[in-house]
């Protein structure tokens, strides 16, 4: 059995855990094309997502960490099926229902849903994220964080943290104590400004994230694909090897990277 990331872009990966593929927040318009934040902000996109990547005819569902125009636009909306069963926070799950997506799950904080097949069972927690400092946050759409647990015979094989687009908060130290090791981080960055506010987190954010949940790999994405976004990749790595923190491992766009599987479960389920 493997478990696997390729990267798409920006916040667009694809997940293979076990038997599952899940979708996570798609964004597949074209550089040069613009997408809208919300209170009357774009933003133009930089970089091409790798489409050679994506194969919907696996998906078997999508996870949506919130709804903003680049993790889920236009482009996306026209080849995603209104039946795809999306995972998203209940605030998106209203706004999607208005759009005639029939097969949209929206998980308060701690809530969980469960896939399983044959003897896998694979585990969606939504957990805390905080997209924009005090009251901006009110401005923005609400966020979600997800741990996803892979388990072979009731044994975790996997715990991976998708972070959203969140800031750095003291709230975030109850994932690892709540859901225990993390296997593996997709560290959403990029150092998102509007009106001069940080609403994702830049390099020295990723960092101190990065400490507190002490993933054995963690892989940054969601950092240079569109024009609000300000602080480069390389702030975060040049800060997390200054800091001598391990397993940092950067991913190119249509790139597939193997996830760490735990030792004594990898094997078991060909």
């Amino acid at each position: 059995m493997q478990s696997s990331v390729t990267f798409v872009g920006n916040a667009t990966t694809i997940l293979r855990l076990g038997s599952f593929t899940l979708l996570t927040d798609p964004a597949f318009g074209a550089a040069g094309s613009r997408v809208y934040l919300g209170n009357g902000a774009w933003t133009k996109r930089l970089r091409d997502p790798a489409m050679d990547a994506v194969d919907m005819r696996e998906v078997d569902a999508m996870l949506l960490s919130h709804l903003h125009g680049d993790h889920f636009d236009l482009a996306a909306r026209r080849v995603i099926e209104p039946t795809l069963p999306i995972l998203t926070t209940p605030q998106a799950e209203r706004r999607l229902r208005r759009r005639r997506y029939l097969a949209v799950c929206g998980l308060p904080t701690w809530e969980c849903r469960e896939y399983t097949r044959d003897r896998q069972r694979l585990r969606v927690t939504a957990v805390p994220g905080r997209h924009g400092p005090g009251f901006a946050d009110r401005l923005l759409p609400d966020v979600m964080g997800s741990v996803i647990e892979l388990e072979v015979d009731g044994r975790c094989a996997l715990r991976l943290y998708i972070t959203g687009d969140t800031l750095f908060d003291a709230a975030l130290a109850a994932i690892p104590r709540r859901m225990g090791e993390i296997d593996a981080m997709l560290i959403h960055l990029g150092g998102t400004k509007m009106l001069g506010m940080l609403l994702t987190m830049d390099g020295h954010q990723g960092v101190e994230l990065t400490h507190l949940i002490r993933p054995t790999m963690t892989l940054p994405i969601h950092y240079d694909d569109y024009k609000v976004m300000k602080s480069p990749l390389t702030d975060f790595l040049t800060r997390a090897k200054n800091q001598g923190l391990s397993g940092v491992r950067p991913i190119e766009r249509g790139a597939t990277m193997t996830l760490p599987l735990r030792r004594g479960v990898a094997g078991e389920v060909a």
